[in-house]
């Protein structure tokens, strides 16, 4: 068995628990809101047509910004309130896929209660029978295996969109299909996505039996399929062997691609020498991992000098890199409480980069150079480059008015950009596949883009915690680029891959 297998099979109990856990609690919320909607909308159509509406609106919008919205929404809330509501992790990913399944089981639920035969319901009112007695006697049951297929394709959709639940830092099997998809690990992608796909199919497995059930008036099948559900449910919802061990919790967050995995993978062993339990959130947005960190749903994670100046503070100016960091120090403290316990040592800056070939024959080896080139090229960025205020900046100074631009993940960027599919790509300095892939990266002499200093942010809760910030501190001004360069190649190259993990134990190898 390969390691990376060994690895994402060991990794596999834990994520297909939380992914049960969310999915299946979203599932039982949307019945519980669902089936009353659809009772009250077949009754009523001034009720019907604006609740089967916002369903189908709601439905329209993708799952992943759905659970997106949902982060800040709930800071929103808890700050208006004054409660301690947890923005991160499973009450978001909770609310989000229970809305995405209501549609299913209100316009299934009307569709059944519409659909029981009007003589059947005269002969009900004929014997006396009440409102309630009839609904309960004789249209839900009657109703039943249709309701039911409409709980079926409510919880196939929800277990394949928790998968996205990983986003606002709910662990789930997406953790794998992310993780691998970032690092170019296969076979996580492969165990993620089988996992779930086995998960939909048991589950709509056992729902059939008990819909098969009910057509058939067989309580054994009943009995079973539910009996099986509720098994499963319990085993979701019970503590994992060992949870309960000793020791104080921190959450670690990390954004989602390479780096990230290995400087949080790096964080963890030196917490979890100096005693900690940890846990991760991993794939976070840039946006929601600092407010996650002010909130104190996370408690540590690396951040970049540029992205906090203008994600964050809102800052067009480029000052040095020296005063930024004394900037970010001062206002992410005086602001958000937030601790900058300092830079690790290195930078990794946004670039703009092109193989050599490439740029050698349009001579182009500046910015300035590749605004005469930039109509006959095709730009390929990342996800969030064409929206942050960085490439404003670009536009501002350069102008640049490309063929086209599409983005990609980080993975399928630079593949993009050695099979021809992009002649330009967003780069980042400490990645050890611009020289392994022989690119160069275009200079700006405009200074339009930032420095990017790697800073290890504290939450306000451990900013006075001294054992916790002693821990991390060894970290800072330790990790030169060069060698940041070398692990970030570990596991992104094909060959000899590496782990996040192992990457991390070599580049901090006091860290364990």
């Amino acid at each position: 068995m390969s390691p990376a297998f060994s690895e994402a099979l060991a990794d596999l109990p834990e994520l297909a628990r939380a992914h049960l856990l969310v999915s299946g609690a979203a599932v039982l919320i949307g019945v519980a809101l669902g089936l009353p909607l659809a009772i009250l909308s077949a009754r009523h159509r001034l009720v019907r047509t604006p609740v089967l509406g916002l369903a189908g609106l709601i439905q329209t919008v993708p799952a992943l910004a759905l659970l997106a919205l949902f982060y800040p929404a709930l800071l929103i809330l808890g700050s208006a309130t004054g409660l301690a509501i947890p923005a991160l992790g499973f009450l978001p990913a909770l609310v989000a896929l229970s809305l995405y399944a209501l549609l299913p089981i209100v316009r299934n639920g009307v569709a059944a209660l519409q659909g029981v035969d009007p003589a059947v319901l005269e002969a009900a009112d004929g014997i006396g029978m009440t409102a309630g007695q009839r609904l309960l006697l004789v249209e839900l049951p009657l109703g039943a295996p249709v309701i039911l297929a409409g709980v079926r394709t409510a919880a196939v959709w929800t277990i394949g969109a928790a998968t996205l639940a990983t986003t606002v830092g709910q662990p789930s099997l997406g953790n794998l299909i992310f993780s691998g998809l970032q690092t170019e690990n296969w076979v996580r992608v492969l165990v993620g996505c089988a996992a779930a796909a086995a998960l939909a199919l048991i589950v709509d497995g056992l729902l059939a039996l008990v819909e098969s059930g009910l057509k058939r008036r067989q309580r054994w099948r009943i009995v079973a399929g539910l009996g099986a559900l509720a098994a499963a449910l319990a085993l979701a919802f019970a503590p994992m062997p060992g949870a309960a061990a000793g020791g104080e919790t921190v959450v670690i967050g990390a954004k989602n691609f390479s780096e990230q995995y290995i400087l949080a993978s790096a964080i963890e062993h030196r917490l979890q020498a100096a005693g900690y339990r940890t846990e991760r959130r991993d794939n976070l947005g840039s946006t929601v991992a600092y407010q996650a960190l002010a909130a104190g749903d996370i408690d540590v994670y690396v951040d970049y000098g540029g992205t906090l100046w203008a994600n964050i503070l809102q800052r067009t100016d480029n000052p040095p890199p020296e005063a930024m960091r004394a900037e970010l120090t001062r206002q992410l403290r005086a602001r958000d409480h937030v601790l900058v316990l300092g830079a690790l040592g290195f930078e990794n800056a946004y670039a703009l980069a092109m193989r050599r070939d490439r740029a050698e024959a349009l001579g182009v080896r500046t910015l300035d150079d590749l605004t005469r080139t930039a109509p006959r090229l095709q730009f390929g960025a990342d996800l969030e480059f064409l929206s942050r205020p960085e490439w404003r900046s670009v536009q501002s100074a350069y102008r640049l008015n490309f063929a086209g631009q599409r983005s990609y993940s980080p993975t399928f960027l630079y593949r993009a950009v050695t099979d021809g599919s992009a002649d330009l790509i967003t780069a980042f300095s400490s990645d050890g596949r611009i020289a392994a892939l022989d690119l160069v990266t275009l200079a700006d002499p405009r200074r339009a883009l930032p420095s990017y200093d790697a800073l290890l942010l504290v939450s306000p809760r451990r900013a006075g915690d001294a054992r916790f910030t002693g821990a991390l501190r060894p970290l800072v001004g330790a990790i030169p680029v060069e060698r940041m360069r070398q692990a970030n190649l570990m596991v992104d190259r094909d060959a000899d891959k590496r782990t996040p993990e192992e990457a991390a134990r070599w580049l901090d190898p006091d860290g364990r």
